[in-house]
């Protein structure tokens, strides 16, 4: 195994560069803390932390260093194509790949960086043994029927040869009140009896919250991590760590019966003065978070007007007539608000953060 840690590194700024009119801020405390409290409440199980999807969204160089000094030891990503970004942070065989092996060149890479494949098939786990085999861990499908084995391969021959360290399956529906939560813990413990293994997963954030039962030795938490809420049982352990700004444009007064944005969908009423803001749907703030939104100044409700456009909101400055160009304001971005969230998953406003602002 090839040890892949490097030093961080820090981005070389551009000294011409300007500054951004948008901002993304990623409050490392609260994250250690989300961390930490995530950690406690698994019980005797240690907690890991899914970093796939750049951290949801909120940046793998800023998120993992964070973490890995928090205490995390174990972090899981989806997809081959991100083991670098994070192994700059953490020693590759901490990082465990959900997708697996589908070719004899994704072995190849997994043994010359040292990260850790999940096996989720009988085929790829014929594959994995036929190029060498060696440590790996296995996912059971217990119910969700995404990836994983069968619980009835769990005898298989090829299954039973695997050097499995980290055993898992993962909850359909722990963020509701449900009996198929228990019946996947106890079926993946019927699984965990027949094959050999070193350590078991199956709680995420939300199976966190069902209690120890569910923890086993290993929890996987992610959108917990990063400021949402999946259960009520978290609500007071975990923090916000998103605060996103931006810039004021330009000021402008309207007359009574002149329309903003696209498609004229807002008309003003009476006279009114409006702000145009540098953010839009190509950085995440999508068209479906504009209707009863508002933007904050200080404290004060600045309420969304017209449509969201790709690089710009309008809002009313009726709250804050001191406002002018270059003026920052506070974007809604408390992902565990779901009057905030509009039609929006709390995964979905973290994996939709625009690079502009990630940027920013």
């Amino acid at each position: 195994m090839i040890d892949s840690y490097l030093p961080e590194m820090p981005p070389v700024p551009d000294p011409l560069l300007p500054p951004a009119s948008l901002r993304l801020t990623v409050v490392r405390e609260a994250l250690a803390a989300n961390w930490r409290a995530l950690d406690t409440l698994s019980g005797s199980a240690a907690a890991g932390a899914a970093v796939k999807a750049d951290c949801y969204g909120l940046g793998t160089d800023t998120c993992v260093p964070v973490l890995r000094d928090a205490g995390c030891r174990t972090f899981f990503v989806a997809h081959w194509s991100e083991v670098a970004a994070v192994a700059r942070h953490v020693p590759a065989d901490q990082i465990a790949v959900l997708h697996g092996v589908l070719s004899e060149a994704d072995c190849a890479y997994a043994r010359h960086i040292g990260a850790i494949p999940v096996i989720n098939s009988r085929e790829q786990a014929m594959l994995w043994q036929s190029t060498g085999g060696g440590r790996c861990h296995l996912m059971v499908d217990t119910g969700i029927n995404r990836l994983g084995i069968a619980p009835s391969q769990a005898h298989d021959p090829v299954i039973q040869a695997l050097a499995i360290d980290i055993l898992l399956s993962h909850l359909a529906s722990a963020d509701e009140r449900t009996a198929m939560n228990r019946m996947q813990a106890e079926l993946f413990a019927e699984a965990a009896a027949a094959i050999p293994h070193q350590r078991l997963s199956l709680a995420n954030s939300a199976g966190i919250a069902l209690g120890e039962s569910f923890a086993f030795d290993l929890t996987r938490p992610g959108l917990a991590l990063y400021g949402g809420i999946p259960r009520p049982e978290l609500d007071g352990h975990i923090r916000p760590v998103v605060r996103v700004e931006a810039q004021i444009l330009q000021c402008r007064d309207l007359a009574p019966g002149e329309a903003v944005g696209y498609n004229a969908t807002f008309i003003a009423p009476t006279h009114m003065r409006v702000g145009t803001v540098s953010i839009g749907y190509a950085d995440g703030f999508l068209r479906s978070r504009g209707p009863g939104n508002a933007f904050g100044h200080q404290g004060r409700a600045l309420p969304l007007l017209g449509r969201v456009s790709m690089d710009m909101v309008v809002v009313d400055l009726a709250a804050a007539p001191e406002a002018v160009a270059g003026t920052w304001v506070d974007v809604p971005w408390n992902i565990a608000d779901a009057a905030q969230q509009n039609a929006l998953t709390a995964y979905e406003m973290l994996t939709v953060i625009g690079r502009r602002l990630k940027n920013g």
